[in-house]
């Protein structure tokens, strides 16, 4: 039995954000923020830069301490499903020298470190666990070149192998398709959606709005707090996204069903 199959058999969902407060000093990034994302799902998370995207990010990986609310993954505390390798994160960019000689096999088996000794030395389950994540993102044959010397789409898809090689049962995902081709962003969309068939759990945030009913089971739409949640039809009702963009992005679109979104906080002023 695989982590997300076990994790399938628990009664917690996989995250649970209740009434989340995050504040860095004086400047409110969320609040009152509370969000439920089952076993088994692409999750989409739909806001402008600045809305909070990141910060829950980083507050379901453990990483940033609330000023309120609790964050649960799979019914426990964040900060040990993080350290139990139970999340793996690509954030939306990467801090790295990149003409720093590093090949792409040293960069996946970086997502290995979790489940080695302390001299990290790896073994052949690290290498085959590397592997296998290359050749899911379509990478393999580039396992020896530098990671600086490839393209944009190809480094996120990298990044994304590295995950993959943690054998997390979530993953998060901040802004995967932004500056990528549309070869990587394909590849990445088939690959987030075969890992939810699995059971995994996908949390994604995204500007692409067109994209969103295709790539995600259901979706939140995000401005300082959870404002609206459902399925990607309901949340991207024109209604919905102007709390959040302040207009309609889709003034032509057709395609919004009727009924449902769940409305969770009024807009915050300011």
């Amino acid at each position: 039995m695989t982590s997300a199959q076990h994790a399938q058999t628990l009664p917690s969902p996989a995250i649970e954000v209740r009434y989340l407060t995050v504040a860095y000093r004086s400047l409110v990034a969320l609040q009152s923020a509370s969000l439920t994302v089952p076993w088994g799902q692409v999750y989409g998370l739909i806001g402008t830069n600045g809305s909070g995207k990141s910060t829950l990010f980083k507050s379901v990986m453990g990483i940033l301490r609330p000023q309120g609310g609790t964050v649960l993954i799979n019914g426990g505390r964040a900060a040990i499903a993080r350290r139990r390798s139970m999340i793996s994160y690509v954030p939306q960019s990467e801090d790295v020298d990149w003409s720093f000689p590093l090949s792409v096999r040293e960069v996946v088996m970086m997502g290995r470190y979790g489940a080695q000794n302390w001299l990290r030395t790896p073994r052949r389950k690290d290498r085959l666990a590397v592997g296998d994540a290359l050749e899911q993102v379509g990478m393999a044959a580039f396992a020896d070149r530098q990671i600086g010397q490839l393209s944009g789409g190809q480094r996120k898809r990298v990044f994304v192998a590295r995950a993959l090689a943690q054998g997390a049962s979530i993953v998060l995902l901040d802004e995967p398709f932004t500056g990528v081709d549309k070869t990587s962003e394909a590849t990445i969309s088939f690959l987030l959606r075969g890992l939810a068939a699995e059971g995994k759990t996908i949390l994604v945030s995204t500007h692409d709005l067109h994209s969103l009913p295709g790539l995600c089971d259901a979706a939140a739409l995000i401005n300082k707090t959870v404002l609206v949640h459902g399925t990607p039809a309901e949340v991207l009702k024109p209604e919905n996204l102007a709390l959040a963009f302040g207009a309609n992005p889709f003034a032509d679109h057709r395609g919004a069903a009727t009924g449902g979104a769940t409305f969770v906080h009024a807009p915050l002023a300011g």
